[in-house]
């Protein structure tokens, strides 16, 4: 925990195993099959909810214990997205800080980046600035001219140099603050590189965008506290992703 206190993030090894991971790969190939109107970097919030298999994953015991350790026991998804960049034309995203876009109240969130690909520099791994959640929330403004992921960036410069690059393997997780700066380069390599975030909350931090229940949030663990939530789905064969005890789910 003294290294996400000093820096704001942490990397946890082999968390989840590979056959799970091999689960997943083949659930961002279906999500993307099933949604050819979205790119890989745009499989996110509304799917979630409704998605089996993704609250299968989310809802990991592997998974939840590593959040446990930074918002406690009660614990409730706000969101998840696949960025799944593709070989040589996966796009940057932008330097910022995902606080300054969540309607969160108080800003008493973690975020899980799941690594379904091994991730390096060479194909737009994750980035940060060690210690810049120590900063406040910054003022953000869109671009139009950066061909990135999301148009928005932090108003506030960085100074690129104190970046770290995050090389991280399938199964591998890695743990920020809501206010540090991140963000990722394009992929200008020969390999995919595909990670799955998951914002999860204590259940005493509110979801203030309405309407509500948000479409993402699911309570994982513990008690329920302050919001509402999706109920969680019931899978049917050729509806949805098949995967391990899915009969659990029927």
């Amino acid at each position: 925990m003294r290294g996400y206190d000093d820096d704001g993030y942490a990397i946890f090894k082999n968390v989840l195993d590979p056959e799970l991971i091999a689960e997943a790969d083949g659930h961002v190939r279906w999500l993307q099959e099933r949604h050819p109107d979205r790119t890989g970097e745009d499989l996110s919030t509304e799917l979630v909810a409704k998605d089996p298999f993704w609250v299968r994953l989310v809802s990991d015991d592997r998974l939840l214990d590593v959040a446990e350790r930074f918002i406690g026991p009660d614990i409730a998804l706000f969101a998840s997205a696949y960025i799944s960049k593709p070989p040589y034309t996966g796009k940057a995203v932008l330097w910022h800080q995902d606080g300054a876009f969540w309607p969160l109240d108080p800003m008493r969130v973690v975020t899980l980046w799941l690594a379904i690909d091994r991730s390096t520099p060479e194909n737009g791994c994750l980035r940060v600035i060690p210690g810049s959640h120590k900063e406040d929330l910054h003022d953000v403004r869109e671009r139009d001219d950066a061909g990135a992921v999301f148009g928005v960036e932090s108003a506030v410069g960085v100074d690129e140099s104190r970046a770290v690059d995050l090389v991280l393997e399938p199964g591998d997780v890695e743990v920020h603050h809501p206010n540090i700066m991140h963000g990722s380069n394009a992929n200008e390599s020969p390999h995919r590189r595909c990670g799955l975030t998951i914002r999860y909350i204590p259940t005493s931090t509110r979801i203030t965008e309405e309407p509500l229940p948000f479409p993402s949030a699911l309570l994982l663990r513990g008690e329920p506290g302050v919001n509402e939530y999706q109920p969680r789905p019931r899978y049917a064969p050729g509806e949805h992703y098949p995967f391990r005890g899915a009969e659990n789910w029927s």
